[in-house]
């Protein structure tokens, strides 16, 4: 009898924890996230929460290029382009890590930032705002990008630097980690993809693709990281589509988030990016 009450009360907490889930979140694209409350404001819902990506709060990563020979690389500012509406950018270009001068990009920034940065033409948007900053040597930016990530108690996951040459990160599996944060926790997450993200320099499709990703964590340890000795849960994922496969091996801690991303790119070149410092 002792037994049977046991499990009717286990199976009580069980059920009460599920309906408060239910209410607190949803699945969007296969994401869970907060859901929409129009009694409150917009980082009350979506940035409140966040343990980790707190606006306020810098985080600095070096990162390098490696090609299939085994050469390490950095972008520096390549040649200007003018933009159909009559402002200026710049391409990229990879120099040698021996090489670097002051237009070389030695550190990508991220930032949390308040609000829905999208509010204008999206309403729904429903993540924590986050910029990219590509911080050449000489201080000045070579680019800057707003994007966006989810995290609460559910899953953390988010969008990679996407800018100049980092948009071949799209095709890869991106930053993610899923409730319970234990060895052998396995899912799944998919994304279409369309073809203004291919470039000559790593492959080039026509119409739209649909990466299938795998995701597993693998195990949890102590590894050596740029903040020292950290104890990290590390993510294995694939990812797989029409043009061909990709990967991600990724460091989580669950103070610092993701301390390093080691990525193999769609045409056998590997990009790796490390957490040197929190701001």
């Amino acid at each position: 009898m002792k037994i049977i009450k046991l499990l009717t009360f286990l199976m009580l907490i069980i059920s009460c924890s599920t309906q408060k889930n239910l209410d607190k979140f949803t699945i969007e694209d296969g994401v869970t996230v907060e859901k929409k409350d129009s009694t409150k404001q917009y980082d009350e819902v979506y940035n409140a929460n966040n343990e980790i990506y707190n606006v306020g709060k810098k985080f600095i990563y070096s990162y390098f290029y490696q090609n299939t020979k085994g050469e390490k690389f950095l972008i520096k500012r390549g040649k200007p382009i003018l933009q159909p509406e009559g402002y200026r950018t710049y391409d990229w270009e990879f120099i040698n890590l021996e090489k670097i001068d002051s237009e070389t990009v030695k550190h990508l920034i991220l930032k949390p930032n308040l609000g829905n940065p999208f509010g204008e033409d999206d309403h729904d948007y429903n993540q924590t705002a986050i910029g990219y900053e590509y911080l050449m040597e000489n201080g000045e930016k070579l680019a800057s990008e707003v994007t966006g990530a989810i995290e609460n108690e559910m899953n953390l996951w988010m969008h990679p630097p996407r800018s100049n040459f980092f948009k071949i990160l799209e095709l890869n599996p991106f930053p993610y980690i899923k409730a319970p944060y234990k060895t052998g926790t396995k899912w799944d997450w998919k994304l279409s993809i369309g073809d203004h993200w291919s470039d000559k320099r790593w492959l080039e499709w026509k119409g739209r693709i649909e990466n299938i990703y795998n995701y597993e964590i693998k195990e949890n340890k102590t590894i050596s990281t740029k903040l020292g000795n950290l104890e990290c849960y590390i993510v294995q994922a694939t990812a797989k589509s029409r043009i061909g496969e990709t990967e991600l091996i990724s460091y989580f801690n669950p103070k610092f988030g993701f301390v390093k991303l080691e990525y193999k790119n769609i045409d056998g070149t590997k990009t790796v990016l490390e957490l040197e410092n929190v701001e």
